[in-house]
């Protein structure tokens, strides 16, 4: 019976295929082993792909479709590796066999026929191959877990590092050019306030480019933001478990968790869940009259082009002894400069912050300093607490907000569109 063979010849791109003999090569050999046997060739499909994982394979889908419909009834290939390394694809050459569609399989070094026991074989080769292709990729993910645990990330380096080899040591080492301006990014935004936006017109307005020679998109300097990599630390794969890095950590992990804080805060309008909305200072004062706390109500006013005007209001709980409490509501706003006006008078000159408020005054004293030190400006204690206070109100973010207040360490009361310090001066 003259059987029509398909010549299928496949070599993957990808690493663990790099020994295996080249498309063109399996193509020829074949090619010269049916004149020598006489086997008549209907066709030649090639293709570069994996063969791991089933029904992936264009060409090889073509052909087992043209063996259904009797375009041919038999295979010309290297190897029976070249067919399937996988279940799926193994087993619709055995039900093809079993339908009589496929009547032959050759091989370099072996033949198929529609036998027992020589589909039996074919199915412990193809298993075969599935077995090193399960091994391997155990074996590259158990080396890729072990370098992660010895503190090197798999890839290239993020910007503001860069790779560096020598006498076959891999490490990864600080981009001298990049890496400051990475650092004034993190300053910028979790010290200064700076938003995205900002970051991205000062990054391109100094020319900052990466090492490809473009510019830092928005999404770019978000991801930068908020990969922990800057203070020493990483994920692999992205969602994986922190593994601590060897490399040499560009900012702290305070400065770290500040910028994530804020980033974190930043809700979509109307699309925050029921119940996840945040106000600052909520819960963090009490009523003037009776020294309840205070809740948050939130009020969208109408205005004519059909958009709505967004206010917040404070008021009290009447929780702890006047259930009748008549102190009226106050406005954020009016919270935010009443604190900003105790600031200036000097209200808080003699707080003991607390000790993580005092770190993060310290941090911003440092940094703006050295901003402003450009225009010959030498601030005061007072005035590094203002512009700190100043900064965190006006443009922090609401946990930066709570932590201010919370960090002040004493009582704040509001009363009458006014808020004091208990037993202070103003009372």
């Amino acid at each position: 019976m003259n059987l029509k063979y398909c010549l299928y010849a496949r070599k993957s791109t990808e690493s663990d295929e790099r020994q295996a003999m080249s498309i063109g090569s399996q193509i020829k050999e074949m090619t010269t082993l049916a004149e020598r046997e006489g086997l008549s060739i209907a066709e030649v499909k090639q293709e570069s792909f994996s063969a791991k994982q089933s029904g992936y394979r264009p060409v090889f889908n073509e052909m087992l479709h043209g063996l259904r419909n009797g375009q041919f009834d038999a295979i010309l290939t290297w190897a029976p590796d070249r067919l399937a390394r996988n279940a799926g694809d193994l087993g619709s050459l055995v039900d093809l066999m079993d339908m009589n569609k496929l009547q032959h399989i050759r091989t370099f070094g072996q033949t198929f026929s529609n036998t027992p026991n020589e589909k039996f074989l074919l199915m412990i080769l193809g298993s075969q191959a599935k077995l090193e292709n399960d091994n391997r990729s155990i074996n590259v993910k158990r080396g890729i877990r072990a370098k992660c645990e010895m503190g090197w990330r798999p890839g290239a380096a993020p910007i503001g590092y860069i790779n560096r080899s020598y006498a076959g040591v891999k490490e990864v080492v600080l981009d001298e050019e990049r890496a400051p301006i990475i650092k004034e990014m993190f300053e910028r935004s979790g010290l200064l306030g700076q938003s995205g936006r900002t970051i991205k017109d000062w990054l391109d307005s100094s020319g900052f480019k990466t090492k490809a020679g473009a510019q830092l998109s928005l999404s770019q300097i978000y991801r930068i933001l908020m990969n922990p990599f800057y203070y020493g630390y990483f994920k692999y794969p992205q969602d994986g478990p922190l593994y601590k890095g060897l490399h040499q950590p560009i900012i702290t992990k305070e400065l770290y968790d500040n910028v994530r804080s804020r980033i974190d805060d930043i809700v979509p309008d109307n699309k925050a869940a029921w119940g996840s909305k945040k106000f600052p200072f909520k819960h963090l004062f009490y009523c003037g009259s009776c020294g309840s706390k205070l809740t948050v109500e939130e009020h969208f006013k109408p205005l004519k082009d059909g958009t709505k005007r967004r206010h917040v209001y404070y008021r009290c709980t009447k929780s702890t002894k006047d259930p009748d409490c008549k102190e009226p509501s106050i406005k954020a706003s009016d919270i935010t400069e009443q604190i900003l006006s105790m600031v200036d008078a000097g209200e808080f000159d003699d707080i003991e912050p607390t000790e993580q408020l005092f770190r993060k005054i310290e941090q911003y004293k440092r940094v703006t300093s050295q901003l402003i030190k450009d225009h010959g400006i030498v601030a005061t204690e007072r005035q590094h607490f203002k512009n700190y206070a100043s900064y965190i109100l006006k443009q922090g973010s609401l946990s930066e907000k709570d932590g201010f207040i919370r960090g002040l360490n004493t009582p704040m009361f509001v009363s009458a569109r006014q808020i004091y310090r208990r037993n202070s001066k103003s009372q």
